[in-house]
């Protein structure tokens, strides 16, 4: 009996260590995944800041090889494949990245419906694939724009980036509805679409953020064509002076500098 009791008491020590043995190991390994896909998001995250944005999406998808759920990733994923496209010469080449792009931000917002963020990618990538195929063919794809812009807005988290950049895709989507008379657009069920409101949300954009050429150049313009050529002016002059923060400054500085030599 005693002997019996000492090899049940063996057995069970044995089966302890080998149970505390995997839960440690797999606990470990969870630790060291999490902590390399945190990296690799900031590496990718750098890369952004550095306007290397096909090491940035390189990056992003290491990260998401590890962890293939994490709607960090997904969005960021998203990201990068329009700010890739954006640089590509082929109209081929660039509608299926934004697709690709669209197909991550559908992902992030299944993951985390409650992120301004997630909409705000989608809001993004829909709106390039509107611009690609014409706003005024791609109807509900502009609409499906609005919502996403709406409800980033409407859950309010992110940071004043995300919320300010939320209303600079509002406004711009009025504004660009806004290119044809609302006679025409109204039977299409664009009706909707309006220049106060777009001047409205594209202020609201820079009051959140006012560190981001793009939102001045849209409100510039957005005046112009409302022929408020004083305002226009004073928005227009402020891009000089506001340091470059994204790949395509540069870009919008030049084209500010055309629009103020037409005032």
């Amino acid at each position: 009996m005693e002997n019996l009791m000492k090899k049940l008491k063996n057995h069970f020590s044995i089966k302890s260590v080998l149970s505390l043995s995997i839960f440690l190991s797999v606990f470990f390994s969870f630790q060291i995944n999490a902590e390399s896909v945190d990296e690799l998001i900031k590496q990718g995250d750098k890369f952004t800041e550095q306007f290397q944005n096909q090491k940035a999406l390189d990056t992003y998808l290491k990260a998401e090889k590890s962890a293939p759920e994490n709607w960090e990733v997904l969005w960021r994923i998203s990201r990068a494949y329009v700010d890739v496209a954006e640089k590509l010469q082929s109209k081929e080449e660039q509608e299926k990245l934004y697709q690709k792009s669209l197909d991550y931000a559908e992902r992030s917002v299944k993951l985390a419906p409650n992120e301004s963020v997630t909409y705000l990618r989608r809001a993004i990538s829909t709106g390039r694939i509107a611009l690609f195929k014409g706003v005024f063919s791609a109807v509900g794809l502009v609409k499906d724009v609005k919502r996403d812009a709406e409800k980033a807005i409407q859950l309010g988290n992110g940071g004043n980036y995300v919320q300010a950049l939320s209303h600079y895709i509002l406004g711009r989507t009025h504004a660009k509805v806004c290119e044809k008379g609302k006679l025409i657009r109204a039977p299409l069920g664009l009706g909707w679409g309006n220049m106060e409101t777009a001047i409205s949300e594209l202020n609201k954009a820079i009051q959140l953020y006012p560190d981001f050429r793009m939102f001045y150049l849209e409100l510039g313009k957005a005046y112009l064509r409302e022929d408020e050529d004083k305002k226009a002016k004073e928005t227009l002059s402020k891009i000089e002076k506001i340091p470059v923060a994204h790949f395509e400054d540069g870009k919008v500085l030049a084209e500010a500098k055309e629009l103020l030599k037409k005032i």
